[in-house]
């Protein structure tokens, strides 16, 4: 079994190819809206967005124009749609130059841009748009609108959000507001608002508004039923390894109108586990599979895309810079983790089917685990014609599996470890079957791919010919 697996892994990285030519410069240019089904991204003509974004809080504050060429170069490669970024950012960004010198604004005042801290972000704005990326723009991190701290008020959040807007309104951007606050009285509200309001007079409405709000946390508490709110995110968090992501995205799932929904802030790789509720475990960090795991339940459970982070990339940090929350290695190594690459799996495993048809199906799970770090998921195409099942720990499962609706129904494993698969059989029995991974226990997360086998499918994670 080993060698046969080996072999397999060696075919699948020849077969491996670039990302689709729509994913490059011209998809950006496309713009995007959101779906006919209210349920996940797509681009203006129609052409399905994953949403498969990182946490570079930073990047406009921290990094010259050759470190952020290199950073958002290694993000495409990895096969990454969207970079979230902060004009404002946390780390003293109004006062703490960035690399050329300049603060973002005149004597801290949101209606006194600074035109050469801007152009250092236009710079790296239209770096993305040449390397296929969306920008998911955050105006200010939260602090700046708070309430006795901040900086902003309705008036001038607004008189900001249209300057955005308008300068920003032919980019590649994805607007996010919050900041990892959330509001706590009507005057906060009505800056987000106002900010909201300003950005869509500026930029006439082309592109989509999302609010990153305070985690554990989901905008749709705070925004659902507000006209410019195009899609809801959640910030599942940090504080424990087996947090049940995908029960954010079933809330948002069940609410009306249907928005699209998906996780801006979970886990992060490297980071101290809990570390804001427990100081025992500063010595325990995040990995690859709690990256994994947090990713898939959160998608099997309705979530339009995902978004990935890294202790020291989110902050940028290097020797020389004062860590936040004990960063320890360099960001532009940290670029490398396994975290990072199994990410791509992902969207090559969605892209590999039309993910949009999908939706999140406990009911054709029969036995197995439904609670706890082995929490089965499932989603099943609204047409029958494919399943994605997960088992987080290899735990064997039972499946409905005339779920598929076909004469003959093909089983395959996916790895999202290597993002390689391994053939199980193909059967006209449409009965129940229990599945049981290859290998279990923590780190072994295995994902069953279930198809109409009459279907032109590609194997899973494999773009279509």
């Amino acid at each position: 079994m080993a060698a046969r697996r080996i072999i397999l892994w060696s075919i699948t990285a020849v077969m491996v190819g670039g990302w689709p030519a729509w994913a490059g410069p011209g998809g950006v240019s496309k713009g995007l809206r959101v779906s006919e089904n209210r349920r996940y991204l797509e681009y203006r003509d129609g052409t399905p967005f994953f949403y498969l974004g990182d946490t570079a809080w930073e990047l406009f504050h921290r990094l010259n124009r050759e470190e952020a060429d290199r950073y958002l170069a290694n993000r495409a490669a990895k096969g990454f749609t969207v970079v979230q970024a902060v004009v404002l950012a946390e780390l003293d960004g109004l006062n703490d130059p960035n690399p050329y010198g300049h603060t973002p604004l005149a004597g801290n005042d949101p209606t006194k841009p600074n035109e050469a801290y801007f152009q250092h972000v236009d710079y790296i704005v239209n770096k993305a748009r040449d390397l296929g990326l969306f920008i998911g723009m955050l105006p200010t991190w939260g602090s700046r609108w708070k309430t006795g701290s901040g900086i902003f008020t309705p008036e001038n959040a607004r008189v900001y959000g249209r300057f955005l807007g308008g300068r920003y309104k032919d980019g590649p951007v994805i607007w996010v507001l919050g900041g990892d606050h959330n509001p706590d009285n009507e005057r906060e509200r009505a800056t987000i608002e106002a900010m909201a309001c300003g950005i869509k007079e500026g930029d006439g409405g082309r592109h989509l508004i999302t609010y990153h709000p305070r985690g554990p946390g989901l905008s749709s508490d705070y925004f659902h039923q507000a006209d410019w709110l195009d899609f809801n995110m959640y910030q599942s968090s940090h504080a424990a390894r087996d947090h049940d992501t995908g029960v954010f995205a079933e809330h948002d799932y069940r609410l009306q109108p249907a928005k699209p929904t998906l996780d801006g802030e979970p886990r992060y790789e490297m980071l101290s586990v809990g570390f804001y509720v427990t100081n025992a475990a500063r010595n325990v960090r995040f990995d690859d599979y709690d990256v994994r795991q947090a990713a898939y339940w959160s998608l099997l459970a309705g979530a339009c895309g995902h978004t990935y982070g890294h202790s020291s990339v989110w902050q940028m940090w290097q020797p020389g810079r004062k860590p936040v929350l004990w960063a320890s290695v360099p960001w532009y190594e940290s670029l490398d983790h396994a975290g990072a690459f199994q990410m791509g799996h992902i969207r090559r495993l969605f892209e590999s089917r039309p993910f949009q048809k999908l939706v999140p199906d406990q009911s054709i799970i029969v036995g197995g685990p439904d609670t706890g770090p082995a929490k089965i998921r499932a989603a099943l195409a609204g047409d029958g014609s494919f399943a994605f099942v997960y088992s987080p720990r290899g735990e064997q499962f039972m499946v409905r599996v005339s779920a598929i609706r076909a004469g003959r129904i093909r089983g395959t494993w996916f790895d999202p470890r290597y993002g390689v698969t391994e053939p199980i059989h193909t059967t006209d029995t449409p009965g129940f079957q229990t599945f049981v991974p290859p290998t279990c226990g923590r780190g072994c997360d295995w994902l069953l791919v279930l198809d109409d086998a009459s279907a032109p499918f590609p194997v899973p994670g494999q773009p279509s010919r």
